[in-house]
């Protein structure tokens, strides 16, 4: 396995691998491998010839106040977990590599950043953008995988790649969960077992909501509360049910929903979100 740290070099190394007819696969990661980033890898790995993870703590997307300093960092461990499931190379640039002095150049998708995590991380869904474009033109891959937990993230970087005519495949798949429920993520390394009780409550408001529209419920504000209900205990950043697709505001659940939250537990941040289409058992 590869470990590329240049972005000139990944293209040439990627071109390489295009001219032989093989299909390029690249899964984004800020690193600290958890289940979701397993799955994504594994996937990569069974469908493109030749399988790229990227591993990159983007200071684009975080706010000064936020924890950008003490996200982990695992890196070889990583490696090794990449290489075991038969990852073909590991870009991880250094952020002067991405960023020269200077730097002025970002890209935003409207509306689409604009609510839910948006509201209270104006900042994050730039910074996402604009990496996973360089990431997008370094790697050149044919497919890019993402992970559903991050609902919102997902249908901007599917909305991005159409609109901007990358000709690149996004592969969304399920939220890998742990045990107990949790959504997994490099940030529940935070928790200590009662901080993690508490996080808890987040996938079950949102679960028990779920069976609330299975059994029929069609208003969206008695949804939502039936969530905010269940967090009583955590700091509530968000609730709510809005269009999967354009990540619309919905007053009735109707058609493909995403019912998504994120609260804090303590200092740490979680997001979770469930995917509902009316009519589905």
């Amino acid at each position: 396995m590869k470990v590329i740290r240049h972005p000139d070099e990944m293209r040439a190394w990627s071109y390489e691998r295009r001219a032989e007819g093989k299909s390029v696969g690249l899964v984004p990661t800020m690193g600290a491998f958890h289940g979701g980033h397993i799955s994504l890898m594994e996937a990569c790995a069974e469908r493109d010839a030749v399988s790229v993870v990227s591993i990159f703590v983007n200071p684009a997307q975080f706010a000064p106040h936020e924890d950008f300093d003490s996200y982990p960092r695992t890196f070889e461990s990583d490696c090794a977990a990449a290489k075991a499931l038969g990852m073909d190379a590991v870009y991880a640039p250094p952020a002067s590599a991405l960023y020269a002095e200077n730097y002025a150049t970002y890209v935003e998708v409207e509306r689409l950043q604009e609510g839910l995590c948006g509201k209270t991380r104006p900042h994050f869904f730039r910074g996402v953008a604009t990496v996973v474009v360089k990431l997008f033109n370094a790697v050149v891959p044919d497919r890019a995988y993402f992970g559903e937990k991050d609902g919102q993230q997902a249908a901007i970087i599917k909305r991005m790649t159409r609109d901007l005519d990358f000709g690149i495949d996004i592969v969304t798949l399920p939220t890998v969960r742990d045990a107990d429920g949790m959504a997994a993520s490099s940030r529940n390394a935070y928790l200590d077992a009662e901080g993690r009780e508490l996080g808890l409550a987040l996938s079950r408001a949102l679960f028990g909501a779920r069976e609330l529209m299975v059994q029929g419920e069609c208003d969206a504000r008695r949804v939502v509360r039936m969530v905010k209900e269940g967090l009583a205990d955590v700091e509530v950043d968000y609730v709510a049910l809005v269009d999967a697709d354009e990540l619309n505001p919905l007053m009735r659940v109707e058609g493909n929903v995403l019912l998504a939250a994120a609260v804090t537990v303590g200092d740490t941040r979680l997001i979770d979100n469930i995917r509902y289409e009316v009519g589905e058992s």
